[in-house]
């Protein structure tokens, strides 16, 4: 079977940017000479951006990016493959966060929470519980509309509309996750980096972030432990557990 055509990543760096302004353009410019297509959002906490085009343009724009600013060497790109290009336009956005959650307290460029990375996951779902012979708990940070097209098998869902809902479900719900270990996971890792941190300022102890969220979950596993698909904001819509695209849709938004 050929390898489809399009190259499509998504990345994120909790990194001071105080000059995201500044860089919008040049960033801009770069993207709309390579014929990519896509969304990058920058804020003084950092960088988000999903990108597609052909392989070569589209890893050698990150390479670029990395060579260009030091501040970007760490940008660690998941990858998925599409027949046809999923972005409509090339947007390169300032904003006051890279994934809003109203708690400027939350600052995950100045110290992360705990990751597990994905094969540890799927070992500690399928024994039951962690190295230490803790109860193990999935706790979804996504919005329900994307928790719909699939999820961990049990996963904890509180049932936000946005991620700004996130803070006053932790603690209305806090009680829930005491005296187990808690994986909260997103699409991508960026959501459930800011909620773990939020978890352990809340005081729970056992607090881990799904390093690469559920993408790098699809990359690095066989999908056991996970039922359905994962929603993706272009318009792919929702990859199964092999990183393919069933079917597309024609809307998205920025609260990934």
């Amino acid at each position: 079977m050929n390898q489809p055509d399009i190259l499509n990543i998504s990345s994120y760096l909790f990194v001071p940017l105080p000059d995201a302004a500044a860089l919008r353009d040049r960033l801009h410019e770069r993207c709309l000479a390579d014929g990519l297509k896509g969304t990058i959002l920058l804020a003084e906490e950092g960088i988000n951006l999903f990108l597609a085009g052909p392989a070569g343009t589209v890893r050698g724009f990150v390479d670029w990016l990395r060579r260009m600013d030091g501040r970007f060497a760490a940008l660690e790109p998941k990858e998925s493959w599409s027949a046809s290009q999923p972005f409509r336009k090339m947007l390169v956005k300032v904003k006051r966060e890279i994934i809003r959650m109203d708690h400027p307290a939350i600052r995950p460029a100045e110290g992360r929470a705990p990751a597990v990375d994905a094969p540890t996951l799927h070992r500690w779902l399928a024994q039951g519980h962690d190295d230490a012979g803790r109860p193990v708990v999935t706790l979804d940070t996504r919005n329900a509309f994307e928790v719909d097209h699939g999820t961990f098998e049990g996963a904890i869902d509180w049932r936000i509309g946005k991620f700004t809902e996130f803070p006053p479900a932790l603690r209305a719900h806090k009680s829930e996750l005491a005296g187990k270990t808690v994986v909260s996971f997103c699409t991508g890792g960026i959501r459930c980096e800011k909620a773990a941190i939020l978890m352990r300022e809340e005081g729970i102890e056992n607090v881990y972030q799904l390093e690469g969220g559920i993408l790098k979950y699809f990359e690095q596993t066989d999908g056991a432990h996970y039922r359905g698909g994962c929603f993706v904001f272009d318009e792919r819509e929702v990859l199964a557990s092999d990183l393919s695209a069933p079917g597309t849709a024609s809307s998205a938004t920025e609260d990934r």
